[in-house]
């Protein structure tokens, strides 16, 4: 396998359902149904399906924070992934004591979160606040600054969820900036969104999901439209 390469082999993902007072009611709801997939290296996969068609699942699996309940998952490289809001940030530690735990986190040593700081402080853009606590952070800063350590933190493989939609003007403008350097570096990033626009400028391929099955998998224009078609009619 290339250094950024996935492989999902008859991957599922299975929850139970505990229902009523002594949980004796039990059923399960299938998340990911024997999907096989590959996202070859240097691919901008971006993930569509309305919610609850497994697109937040199945990037948890790729991340590693969710273990699969059949099938196996393969990958090569370094991955850094931004799927909640606060997840892995403190909120009673400063901004520039976030840095350094969530840094951490995504795989670099101390001496290279240290040299990196002031870059992950200045792409963030809340140079200001970062003394501060983060739980006197908006949900915009969070997202700059979890964003910034993502960035920043040599990823061969990146994987966000919904988080354009969180952001403002500059955000927006720090996240596209970003997706122009991973193009040009042939990085792998898988992209999970609601804002087609986006999926459209910056994905080579697209991944339709439908009740977490692959509806349609291919280049990213035909699997739009097809899926508006699919939206129109229902």
């Amino acid at each position: 396998m290339k250094i950024g390469e996935i492989l999902l082999d008859k991957v599922t993902k299975t929850y139970k359902l505990r229902r009523g007072i002594f949980f004796k009611d039990k059923k399960t709801f299938t998340a990911l149904n024997n999907l096989s997939l590959k996202i070859n290296s240097g691919d901008r996969l971006g993930i569509i399906g309305n919610n609850g068609s497994g697109k937040t699942t199945l990037l948890k699996i790729i991340s590693g924070i969710t273990d699969v309940t059949k099938g196996e998952v393969i990958t090569k490289g370094k991955i850094v992934s931004l799927l909640e809001l606060s997840a892995g940030f403190h909120p009673d530690i400063s901004g520039i004591d976030n840095i350094m735990l969530n840094g951490l986190l995504a795989g670099l040593n101390r001496c290279e979160v240290i040299k990196r700081t002031n870059k992950i402080i200045l792409d963030s853009g809340i140079s200001d606040f970062i003394k501060m606590p983060f739980y006197t952070y908006s949900s915009g800063m969070k997202l700059k600054l979890a964003f910034s350590v993502a960035i920043n933190s040599d990823p061969d493989i990146l994987i966000f969820d919904e988080i354009v939609s969180a952001g403002d003007e500059f955000f927006i403008k720090m996240f596209m900036n970003y997706f122009n350097k991973v193009i040009k570096e042939k990085k792998t990033l898988i992209f999970a969104s609601h804002v087609l626009e986006v999926i459209s400028l910056y994905c080579n391929k697209v991944l339709w999901m439908e009740h977490g099955n692959v509806r349609m998998i291919g280049e990213t224009m035909k699997v739009i439209r097809e899926y508006k078609k699919a939206q129109t009619n229902v």
